[in-house]
């Protein structure tokens, strides 16, 4: 059943026909930025990549869905979250329109038809514009002119809000957009002159941009609203951007080692890359917002609603040249734009700069002395080159764990922590191999196909590296191989799984070559040797650790569409039973501690206060007020901070300040203590706690 070419014309004509004129504003060089809406057709290279992509997720997709009238109405509400995500550039009237082509999407791509997909893309188009002139007539009258004096407010987050009813709407909507963005600023210490230049600036490349919109855009952005109604992996990439997928996506490793996204208009950090000069710089972590890059000493460029890929070819650039960053770090409260600038040398990351690393941590317990090692593994790699050319001394993750495990008995430890905090992954192979080492021969993860078919995966080589008490450590930037150890870790009872649920990723990408660009999609689900997904939920801490990152959309589980957590059939494998029971006590011996410790402590009310500013709706667009809410929020800060400092006899703080470690990213959760600001407070609880197993297998063993 396809729509009749009749019909599609005139509905296309409905679509088309706003009336909107062109952009009028001048660009940053004087010349008007024009919107050339009728180069922005669909191709015939588009049109059968589209089909090959159809016919790839319904024949080998993971997540067997049927493409009818129910999945055409789930690909039309994914792509309106792309075309306006906060609802502020669409009238009721526009989803009206749209609303026909509800359940018609299926008829559409399976006849190779992007004529609607298009349409409603131009009409994002056209309101995208008119709201940046609006906004640059609106600044040309002066920011000063903007009254802050009133009761209005402004809702934080207009997902599910209601659509604005017309055009009068739209514009009062934008006006108190540009009031938020103007008090913003100024709470973030910016004059008034400095903020009319950086928004006046900012309209402008962003209307520049605007109007360098290719087809090309609009056919990756409309075949994603498929690929990703499948799942949040499964991803249509443009010839470009597959040609360039490890700079999209990693910026490779010669940059600043970081994976971002595109989160609205900000380029966000999703992760760091080990040993790379962001996660060495200790001042950037995972969710923070990039809005301004500069060269050197150069100028610094505003990014904000700048194309991802764009950011990126600004902040790549040749090995040992600096780069610096204008973040908002996420530990901000939502309307605080108070930014810091971290200046980065690029370098490539070497395999050695990501090796595990030991170190040996020293307590004493009611005066007997203990030695717990340390092995941290920032990821699991393997020097793929090497190995490939029969070098015996080919590097790996689980050589090196084997030789810091040799070395650590040698120094007659009396415990292990392993160390996966914020490692993403890796090597699958390595990771069955590195949970060999410790349980020796058997089932290490079960991968499961779409058509229902599994595969055990084991380490083949009999016997174990280190046989004595064990911990990993994992927090929620702990994925995919991380998962896959630490729940083998845990089913087997081998040792203790503690710190934050891990992030979730239990699943399998494949890159399909098309005739016109490259289709990621998802073919086959990680689950644990008990049957246990690591999907979704990832893995669950036996003993649990606070996390500022609980305020803070970051795992699989915020994804939307992410598939879902699930069981199958267990394989045999044989666990050690005598771990379980004493994890209650444990638990009990932690919290007591934990309760007495300040960085807990302080931990736990943090994470108390960011829910409460989280949780608020509006944000009141009268400045003494918004002033009064930020002097509240910085006042219960800083009273925290000082609670912790008191607790630990170190000097008060009369105010918040940049060197405050509130400012510090190492002290988000995973985060590295910096070796001049003392230790790992969570590092050390974990050796606590593997002191406290051993007393307790002492006198289990004593009383039997």
């Amino acid at each position: 059943m396809t729509l009749s070419n009749t019909l599609r014309k005139s509905c296309l004509i409905a679509l088309l026909c706003l009336g909107v004129g062109t952009a009028v504003a001048e660009g940053t060089d004087g010349v008007t930025p024009v919107l050339d809406l009728e180069s922005l057709q669909p191709t015939r290279e588009q049109m059968i990549a589209s089909l090959n992509t159809v016919e790839l997720l319904r024949r080998h997709h993971y997540n067997r869905i049927r493409l009818d009238d129910a999945l055409s109405s789930e690909v039309f509400d994914t792509y309106m979250r792309h075309l306006d995500p906060q609802r502020s550039l669409f009238t009721a009237a526009d989803i009206r329109d749209f609303e026909a082509y509800r359940h018609k999407f299926d008829d559409l791509l399976l006849a190779g038809d992007l004529s609607v997909g298009f349409a409603m893309h131009t009409r994002q188009l056209q309101r995208a514009d008119q709201r940046i002139v609006y906004a640059r007539r609106l600044l040309k009258e002066g920011v000063d002119k903007l009254d802050f004096t009133g009761d209005q407010s402004i809702l934080i987050d207009r997902e599910e809000a209601e659509w604005p009813a017309d055009e009068q709407a739209l514009q009062a909507l934008w006006r108190q957009q540009i009031k938020d963005e103007v008090l913003r600023l100024k709470l973030a210490g910016r004059d008034t002159d400095a903020i009319q230049d950086l928004l006046e600036k900012r309209y402008a490349n962003q209307h520049k941009r605007l109007s360098q919109t290719r087809s090309e855009d609009i056919f990756q952005n409309y075949i994603n609203a498929l690929a990703q109604v499948y799942d949040p992996h499964t991803q249509y990439m443009s010839p470009e951007n597959a040609e360039n997928f490890d700079i999209n996506m990693s910026l490779s490793l010669e940059g600043i080692g970081a994976v971002l996204q595109s989160d609205n208009d900000y380029t966000k950090i999703v992760r760091l890359v080990p040993a790379g000069p962001a996660e060495k710089s200790k001042q950037l972590a995972p969710a923070d917002r990039i809005i301004g890059v500069a060269q050197g000493k150069g100028e610094m460029v505003d990014v904000v609603g700048w194309r991802l890929d764009e950011v990126v070819k600004l902040i790549r650039g040749p090995k040992g040249s600096s780069v610096r960053l204008e973040v908002i770090p996420a530990s901000n409260p939502p309307s605080d734009m108070t930014t810091r600038e971290v200046a980065l040398v690029r370098e490539a990351v070497k395999l050695e700069d990501q090796a595990a690393k030991s170190s040996v941590l020293e307590f004493n317990e009611q005066g007997k002395e203990y030695r717990i090692g340390v092995i941290e593994v920032p990821g699991f790699y393997i020097d793929f080159k090497a190995y490939r050319r029969g070098d015996p001394d080919y590097r790996s993750t689980t050589r090196d764990v084997r030789r810091l495990l040799s070395e650590l008995q040698e120094e007659n430890i009396d415990g292990i922590v392993l160390d996966l905090r914020n490692n993403g992954g890796g090597s699958l192979q390595e990771a069955t191999e590195l949970t060999g080492l410790f349980i020796g021969k058997g089932p290490s993860v079960l991968v499961r196909d779409a058509r229902g078919d599994v595969q055990v995966l084991d380490d083949p080589n009999a016997g174990v590296a280190y046989s004595g008490p064990l911990a990993v450590i994992v927090n929620k930037l702990s994925a995919s191989a991380s998962e896959i150890f630490a729940g083998a870790v845990q089913d087997y009872g081998r040792g203790l799984v503690i710190g934050e649920a891990t992030f979730g990723k239990g699943t399998v990408q494949s890159i399909q070559p098309l005739n016109h660009g490259e289709l990621k999609f998802t073919l086959a689900k990680f689950y644990r040797v008990s049957g246990k997904s690591t999907q979704n939920r990832g893995v669950v801490p036996d003993i649990t650790y606070p996390s500022l990152l609980e305020t803070v959309d970051i795992g699989e589980s915020s994804l939307p569409r992410a598939l879902p957590w699930d069981t199958i059939p267990a394989v045999p494998y044989r666990a050690d039973t005598m771990l379980s029971p004493l994890i209650p006590q444990l638990i009990d011996r932690h919290q007591a501690r934990a309760a007495r410790d300040p960085e807990f402590v302080y931990t736990l009310a943090r994470i108390d206060l960011n829910k409460a500013m989280q949780e608020r709706e509006y944000l009141p667009l009268n400045e003494e007020k918004r002033r009064a809410e930020q002097k509240e929020f910085e006042d219960r800060l800083l009273a925290l901070e000082n609670a912790r400092r008191k607790a630990l006899g170190e000097e008060l703080l009369t105010e918040l300040d940049k060197d405050d470690p509130l400012e510090d990213a190492s002290l988000l959760p995973g985060g590295e203590a910096d070796e001049d600001k003392g230790e790992d407070p969570f590092l050390a609880e974990t050796g606590h706690i593997l002191i406290d197993l051993l007393e307790l297998q002492r006198q289990v063993a004593s009383a039997s």
